[in-house]
């Protein structure tokens, strides 16, 4: 199927749906289509992690693309590789693999990192605590601050919709942080107080960036054998990402759902400038910077097309290939499904997608029943909120004397603080140079980690 570009301006918004394409491309001039070839394509492989957080990028949502670029294997050459002698191929192989061997006693003994040695993977690894452990953790419980303490066989809740900060928020702070939804799922997989998590999963207002961290997460839990449920009533193609990687699935008979593919919108206002007699002047550098093209332009640049079209074919290749490797399905299967544009909650369980169809009161009476609890009993319930106080000193998860620091810079960036701004407002130069010299400075912290979730900003700021 096609790639479908979505150019509109300020006075019409179309919703475009997989079966009106032709129709519409035939009634508006504020359409560019772009189509490729409709051979095949062969799955495409992303290195991990596939998303990156690119908060300048228009919102994704509809109809379908697919994937058409072929990676190339990556070897490792030395220079002799390059040779232009005239000597035989043979002679030159075994020529590199002498050279090879001679040089490896040099490099085992010059102390330096060796090929075949083994690196930290940086993926999680679930220990199961010992007997000593286990009595040091339910020792600090008894001494845990009193909205710390949990009933044993509680069953973790959260709510995953809307914004996602990536800034941690106090006890008294409204929304969701990433850093917290992470280190929950951590805590609850040792937590011996946790049998479960339950998730409702609502239209989110994310990068898939954050979406990917979030679903590595979930998977992490997994490796602890607690059970993981995802109620979805309502889910497009970032939400149902993150709800297969749950072990059970469910959704109400009514549930709204939109699983068409995606697209790529954006709005260009150079036209309704002419009328009322502006001219913009925008200076960039290079044909790839597209950030003034709305003002400058009346449809989109090739340059920018080209990228918004490499970007999307990342997402929704990795899209479908996690889905398809998650669900146990053929990657034809599932590009067949989306591109039948299915609008029915009972098609998806009938093709597996989802584990069954109930109700959120049905879904807490089957926990209940689970985990033996009676049915004029409530289940017991720990919220993201009340779950976040609880420290990690109490499940013994403190890491040792020496630490990481973690910068997080998030929002627009300014080389000052302005007076009206508020100690999380963006990304402020001074104090990001601040804090990396403290740390740099500092024998605590042993490495640092800067975190960026920016549109972008001040290049002075930035350079400094």
């Amino acid at each position: 199927m096609a790639k479908l570009l979505l150019l509109h301006t300020p006075h019409f918004t179309p919703k475009i749906h997989h079966r009106s394409f032709t129709s519409i491309l035939s009634k508006s001039q504020t359409i560019s289509f772009l189509r490729l070839s409709s051979s095949p394509s062969p799955p495409l492989s992303i290195f991990h992690p596939p998303f990156s957080p690119l908060p300048s990028i228009p919102s994704l949502s509809s109809p379908v693309i697919q994937s058409h670029r072929r990676l190339i294997p990556a070897f490792s050459f030395s220079s002799r590789a390059f040779d232009d002698s005239s000597s035989p191929p043979e002679t030159q192989i075994e020529q590199e693999l002498e050279h090879q061997q001679k040089e490896e006693p040099d490099r085992i003994q010059s102390g330096r990192k060796t090929e075949t040695e083994d690196y930290p993977s940086g993926e999680f690894e679930y220990e199961k605590m010992g007997a000593w452990k286990s009595f040091i953790v339910k020792l600090k419980m008894l001494f845990a601050f009193p909205w710390e303490r949990i009933r044993k066989g509680s069953v973790l809740t959260m709510k995953l919709r809307g914004q996602i900060s990536d800034q941690l928020k106090s006890r008294f702070s409204s929304g969701l942080s990433l850093p917290q939804i992470c280190e929950n799922f951590i805590k609850a997989a040792y937590d011996p107080r946790i049998s479960g998590v339950y998730l409702h999963i609502e239209p989110l207002n994310c990068g898939w960036g954050k979406v990917e961290e979030i679903r590595r997460h979930i998977l992490n839990f997994k490796k602890s054998g607690k059970f993981l449920i995802a109620y979805v009533p309502v889910f497009g193609e970032k939400e149902y990402y993150l709800a297969c990687a749950c072990e059970e699935l469910y959704a109400p008979p009514s549930a709204y759902f939109s699983l068409y593919g995606l697209t790529v919108q954006a709005s260009f206002l150079r036209g309704i400038l002419e009328k009322v007699g502006i001219e913009p002047e925008v200076q960039r550098i290079g044909k790839y910077k597209s950030a003034g093209d709305q003002l400058m332009r009346k449809s989109m640049s090739e340059e920018n097309c080209k990228m918004l079209t490499a970007l999307l074919d990342n997402i929704y290749g990795n899209w479908v290939d996690v889905v398809s490797s998650t669900k146990g399905k053929k990657r034809q299967d599932i590009e067949k499904f989306i591109n039948e544009g299915v609008y029915k909650v009972e098609s998806l369980k009938e093709k597996g997608l989802i584990t069954d169809i109930h109700y959120d009161d049905e879904i807490i009476s089957m926990l209940k029943e689970r985990l033996g609890i009676q049915k004029d009993k409530n289940l017991p319930l720990v919220d993201y909120r009340k779950y976040s106080s609880v420290r990690k000193w109490t499940l013994g998860l403190t890491g040792g004397r020496d630490q990481i620091a973690v910068i997080r810079a998030s929002g627009s960036i300014s080389r000052v603080r302005s007076p009206l701004s508020t100690p999380t407002s963006g990304v402020i130069g001074e104090q990001i140079i601040e804090k990396i010299r403290r740390i740099r400075e500092s024998k605590r912290y042993k490495a640092a980690i800067i975190r960026i979730d920016s549109p972008g900003g001040d290049a002075l700021a930035s350079d400094l």
